[in-house]
């Protein structure tokens, strides 16, 4: 049975394979991370969710650690109807605290196809 979305809710669409991908993070990220995308949805901001560098307002990422590993999860908040899960992915990154370019690519490319998707479904106008 299909859930009504409460009023002023937002529907959450996950763009590739993202939500697969969510689902495969320990429960504990997936409650808090799970968290910061539900006041996404009513147009907030969860104090962990910051900036993604590199594709302008709008797009924001939220990052947890558990058990020595980081979890990230890549989301835009540009669209009126609709908040896209761009990307959501451990960090193995070799250099440090800077994301695999890998990851910086998918996020590009996914936050195009939200676009394509949002245009096709509800018209071309943004925010």
């Amino acid at each position: 049975m299909a859930r009504t979305p409460a009023k002023g809710e937002k529907p959450l669409d996950w763009v590739g394979s993202s939500k697969k991908d969510f689902l495969t993070f320990p429960g504990s990220v997936k409650s808090e991370m799970g968290n910061a995308l539900g006041l996404a949805q009513f147009g907030g901001k969860h104090p962990s969710a910051k900036p993604w560098r590199g594709q302008g307002p709008g797009v924001l990422e939220v990052v947890e650690n558990h058990d020595g590993d980081t979890y990230r999860a890549v989301y835009t908040v540009r669209f009126r109807e609709v908040v896209y899960v761009l990307h959501a992915f451990q960090k193995k990154s070799p250099r440090g605290i800077r994301t695999a370019r890998s990851d910086v690519e998918m996020v590009e490319r996914r936050l195009r196809l939200a676009q394509q998707d949002y245009e096709v479904r509800y018209g071309k106008s943004k925010k």
